[in-house]
């Protein structure tokens, strides 16, 4: 490929200005300046340094973000941060875009991609991605509550039975809840449903792969198991770590 189609392919603007980094000497693989427009190399496992910065070539990039409270999952947040003041440019002008949405005052693991068919199988509703939440809430939960949530509530104007498939006590007033559907406000109308009110949202988990110790406003790269593991829901659970 192009030398210039990589670089635009990879998020550093139009052809004419990668054509003009080229130009400039500003691009090298191995170590070695290329200067020609022209230049052309496989891609495949290609490393490039721009302005002596290292890249790596990424057909498609696949991000985990630990999202913090007051962002929003939009590009045009109106009364808060907006989730994407976190991500390299780079990878904005590739178009990343959120697996699902969490509330601004939600924690947690937030996917992210420019892979249409990756982000389209991830959120169909078919699909039934487990989600791990860690609540906590205002008032201490009962067994009454827990047995409430595991045998289902109705929510207000949506159709059917909403079910946690794993409910675990952590503390008093916390506790660890997995869903598979992905409703507006869905756990606070759970817990609210029965006689209950979340005051604190985290989410640790989506599919096989969890949160492990990545940082609150970081993000990272999931690598080639993890990728899989979020579209094989057979595997085995991978921690970002």
């Amino acid at each position: 490929m192009l030398l210039e189609k990589i670089l635009q392919s990879q998020g550093f603007g139009s052809r004419k200005h990668c054509q003009q980094l080229i130009k400039n000497g500003a691009v090298s693989i191995d170590g070695q300046v290329i200067s020609d427009v022209k230049f052309k190399i496989a891609e495949q496992q290609l490393k490039f340094q721009v302005y002596s910065k290292e890249y790596q070539y990424r057909e498609h990039v696949y991000l985990a973000l630990n999202k913090p409270q007051n962002y929003e999952c939009s590009h045009q947040a109106t009364h808060h941060f907006s989730v994407f003041d976190l991500i390299d440019e780079l990878l904005l002008n590739r178009g990343v875009q959120c697996i699902g949405r969490l509330d601004q005052d939600t924690t947690g693991m937030l996917l992210l991609t420019d892979d249409g068919q990756f982000l389209q199988a991830l959120t169909h509703p078919k699909k039934h991605v487990p989600k791990v939440y860690q609540v906590e809430t205002t008032d201490p939960i009962s067994q009454a509550q827990i047995e409430q949530l595991l045998k289902g509530v109705e929510l207000r104007n949506e159709k059917g039975i909403y079910t946690a498939s794993q409910v675990k006590k952590l503390a008093e007033n916390k506790l660890s809840l997995t869903i598979h559907q992905g409703v507006y406000h869905q756990v606070k109308r759970m817990l609210a449903a029965v006689g209950n009110k979340v005051i604190k949202l985290h989410r640790q988990q989506v599919g096989l792969l969890d949160l492990g110790q990545l940082e609150e406003g970081q993000y990272l790269y999931l690598n080639e198991q993890q990728i899989q593991a979020a579209k094989n829901q057979s595997e085995s659970i991978q921690s970002l770590e």
